[in-house]
């Protein structure tokens, strides 16, 4: 099937961020007080909004997090960013092709504005990210796995929802495509292939270069 618009989650799927994002989060909740492994982190937060990391913590503990949270949490992952933070391997190849066949893409993701924009710049790939292209869960409210935020992107993108293909790395954002009525392609890279699985894709991999054929854009005439 060929789609008329290709929604991309950012953190681990453009950005390899999730490594980074998950060991400062588990040695900022470990501070705090509260025990945090990083498989305890990817398990419990990966492919979240900010909001549910209170909302996990309350539930298990009875404890609110600290007043400026976010704002610390934010602020070292961006250092870290700064030091550390690369493309998800074959992810600019990706957008390149993508662009080269006339399918049209944008990314949605849970992550704040501010941290869309610093991992897009620190990765290098703001440019191939046009501004009407970035939507956030801060645009609908609510993160994955509703499907507020896909529904979103494909609304302003003009396209719908079954015409779409959503690319994303973790259970709760298949969930949210699924739940938007849209194919969706999990990156097994570092989720677990089985708990992409268990979210029910639409199919699975572990190489960018493997993509373009799951969205039917590596055959001939696969150019517009």
């Amino acid at each position: 099937m060929r789609y008329d618009l290709v929604i991309l989650d950012n953190d681990g799927v453009l950005c390899d961020s999730e490594p980074i994002s998950n060991r400062v989060l588990a040695e900022y909740l470990t501070e705090l007080g509260h025990p945090t492994t990083f498989d305890d982190s990817v398990r419990d937060f990966l492919g979240t909004a900010a909001h549910h990391i209170h909302d996990v913590i309350l539930a298990r503990t009875g404890k609110l997090l600290p007043d400026g949270f976010d704002d610390l949490f934010h602020a070292r992952v961006f250092a870290a960013f700064e030091a550390e933070l690369t493309a998800v391997a074959g992810a600019e190849a990706m957008l390149k092709a993508l662009a080269a066949t006339g399918t049209r893409y944008c990314l949605a993701s849970s992550a704040h504005h501010s941290w869309i924009r610093t991992a897009l710049d620190r990765a290098g790939l703001r440019d191939r990210l046009p501004e009407a292209a970035i939507f956030s869960a801060q645009d609908v409210g609510r993160g994955k796995p509703a499907p507020d935020l896909f529904l979103h992107a494909a609304r302003v993108m003009g396209v719908p929802p079954e015409r779409c293909a959503v690319v994303e790395d973790s259970p709760n954002g298949v969930l949210a495509a699924r739940a938007a009525g849209m194919d969706v392609y999990g990156y097994a890279a570092l989720t677990p292939a089985g708990r992409l699985t268990a979210a029910g894709p639409t199919a699975l991999f572990t190489d960018m270069a493997d993509l373009l054929a799951l969205l039917g854009l590596d055959g001939p005439g696969a150019a517009r």
